[in-house]
């Protein structure tokens, strides 16, 4: 039986339209059903920007849930109202409604079909198993959970009872409602835009993604005025620490307003300085995603030169990586190239002699093709060591961390414009490490429960981390001010995955993470932990080890592409096969007619 969570998923691609029939009057039978898509009034199969009405989908029990469940979706200020035109009249004042406050959304997955159950009374009771993902403010951001339940229960009746002149519609009443207005993680990618705002690090020399929502429903003339909002209000709290919001006391003149293109933007913002005021066009012009036009940005009322959205976005790229991956392995304790049809291959950027007794590595390149080199070395007695080189291709000189580990994660370096602040972060024996180019490891304090980390994974800017600890999965601002390299508090994120073992970062805002969900699986998860994606749910054994080529604005790829180690054996997706020994180049065969070893710990360079 197909799980509801697993449509969800799909929601934002592809709606997947049903029928379904109510459950007669008087059955006291209770029967589970497929879950059918929201569906948009006035349209087969959905689509529109405004969730359904609640006339949509006829008597149709499960259609009437889900739509229930898309309701609050779109503005704030009117989800009470949508919501409440689902509830049969007398029951409407039990929807909590906080007069001043602000609107918040309770988003859940739900865990199963829901399980409708015929009474008496020709109602029908209506149970939805669901995990708590997240509270949807006003402002776009999906903070952590509130609530605590993990299932919802209330009642169905008729819209139209005999008799009780309540008005002439048909169609169905939810009798006791929760008290919260529920969003459903697929009505969430469905009725939202994907919509990242982007603050500049503390140096000021990366923009950051902060994942927000915004109602498609919002028109592009009000998009401008809700992303400039977004940004003078700050960014969200868990990536505080990692990024500088605008100047204290900047606020809005007006509204934002557009006319054919042309968006207006009036600011009163502290200080004259050009760069900065230069920086921020860069960051709305970002923030406002793939919208054309130019913009009229005013500072108290003095325009700035008038800007191409387009050709800002082009001339001040995000990232600068290639637009292919180049993957390697680790192949008889050598780091070598791999070679799969359509892609470019690669060059091992290291002098032969230094590239021996390889347990995994992290290696980057930067554009001026300076390459930092982290491995993993055998030590003695089974032990392991940290060893770190960096320079011009190929690296030959590395230099060897004195302490030595039981067990040593794939070792990931925090991109930085000024390469003098080469740091990395590496999982030792179940604590985190910061290490630097002389090779010498420190430890990293986290804010977390005392359970043992066992992977970390960088993104792309070098001011977030993702971090398993415990069998959870955690996101984390990186704070390098003053050189060193600080965690801000972790955010849990929520996932029907347990007991995880490995991620990476393989979009700008989302993960590529290894758990299990019934056996091993590896699945693609939000950076807010809304998206949840299988993207395999057979691996077959415990992934120890994951690597992903982010597609981002700059490398745009057609599906996620990643690598991962399980039980000694190396994958690579799209499609998901065996690395095979002939696709590991520059290999010398093997003496004596052996057998040809197993290719391990692949990883991509970029």
């Amino acid at each position: 039986m197909r799980h509801w969570r697993l449509v969800g998923a799909l929601c934002g691609v592809l709606l997947l339209g049903g029928a379904g029939c109510g459950i007669p009057a008087e059955s006291d039978v209770t029967v589970e059903r497929r879950g059918v898509t929201a569906t948009e009034a006035g349209s087969a199969n959905g689509g529109g920007s405004e969730p359904p009405s609640p006339t949509a989908s006829g008597t149709d029990n499960e259609a009437f849930v889900r739509n229930f469940l898309a309701a609050p979706a779109g503005d704030a200020d009117r989800a009470h109202e949508r919501v409440k035109q689902f509830v049969a009249p007398e029951h409407r004042a039990r929807l909590e409604v906080k007069k001043g406050g602000e609107v918040g959304l309770t988003v859940v997955r739900l865990r199963d079909q829901p399980v409708f159950t015929g009474n008496s009374d020709s109602t029908t009771t209506v149970r939805i198993a669901v995990q708590q993902i997240g509270v949807l403010r006003a402002n776009g951001t999906l903070v952590p959970p509130v609530a605590t339940e993990t299932e919802y229960k209330f009642r169905l009746r008729s819209a139209a009872p005999s008799g009780a002149g309540d008005d002439d519609r048909t169609g169905l009443y939810v009798l006791d409602p929760p008290k919260v207005l529920l969003l459903s993680d697929a009505a969430l990618q469905q009725y939202y835009r994907d919509a990242p705002i982007y603050f500049w690090n503390s140096d000021r020399t990366q923009l950051v993604p902060d994942q927000r929502y915004l109602p498609l429903a919002v028109p592009k003339e009000r998009r401008v005025n809700e992303v400039v909002k977004w940004l003078v209000g700050g960014p969200s709290d868990w990536l505080r620490p990692g990024v500088v919001g605008l100047p204290e006391r900047t606020e809005m003149i007006n509204n934002a307003t557009g006319v054919d293109g042309r968006w207006e933007v009036n600011l009163d913002m502290p200080g004259d300085d050009q760069d900065r005021i230069d920086q921020l066009i860069t960051q709305i012009a970002h923030s406002l995603g793939d919208l054309p036009g130019v913009l009229e940005l005013k500072i108290r009322n003095n325009p700035q030169p008038v800007q191409d959205l387009i050709e800002r976005r082009r001339s001040e790229q995000l990232y600068q990586i290639p637009d292919s991956p180049q993957r390697f392995c680790v192949y008889d304790g050598s780091i070598h190239p791999l070679a799969f049809a359509g892609e470019a291959g690669g060059t091992v950027p290291l002098a032969a002699e230094v590239n021996r007794n390889v347990v995994s590595a992290g290696i980057g390149r930067k554009s001026n093709g300076e390459i930092f080199a982290a491995l993993v070395r055998t030590a003695s007695k089974g032990r392991q060591r940290l060893a770190v080189g960096t320079g011009t291709d190929p690296v030959a000189v590395f230099n060897q961390g004195r302490s030595e580990f039981t067990s040593i994660s794939r070792p990931v370096w925090l991109r930085a414009a000024d390469s003098r602040l080469a740091q990395g972060l590496v999982v030792a024996d179940g604590r985190l490490y910061r290490f630097d180019q002389s090779g010498r490891t420190d430890p990293v304090s986290l804010n977390l429960p005392s359970a043992a980390v066992t992977a970390v994974a960088t993104s792309l800017d070098g001011q977030r981390v993702a971090l398993v600890a415990g069998g959870r999965l955690y996101v984390a601002a990186v704070n390098r001010d003053g050189g060193g390299v600080s965690i801000g508090p972790p955010r849990q994120l929520v996932t029907s995955l347990t007991a995880l073992t490995a991620v990476d970062w393989v979009q700008e805002n989302r993960l590529v993470v290894a758990g299990t969900a019934g056996q091993p699986a590896i699945y693609e998860i939000g950076v807010d932990g809304a998206l949840e994606t299988p993207l395999k749910t057979d691996v077959g054994a415990k992934v120890n080890h994951l690597s992903a080529y982010p597609s981002n604005p700059t490398a745009l790829l057609p599906s996620a592409a990643f690598m991962y180690d399980a039980n000694g054996v190396a994958y690579r997706s799209s499609p998901f096969d065996r690395i095979q020994p002939d696709q590991v180049r520059q290999t010398a065969p093997p003496a004596n007619g052996a057998r040809p070893g197993n290719p391990s710990a692949p990883f991509f360079i970029y």
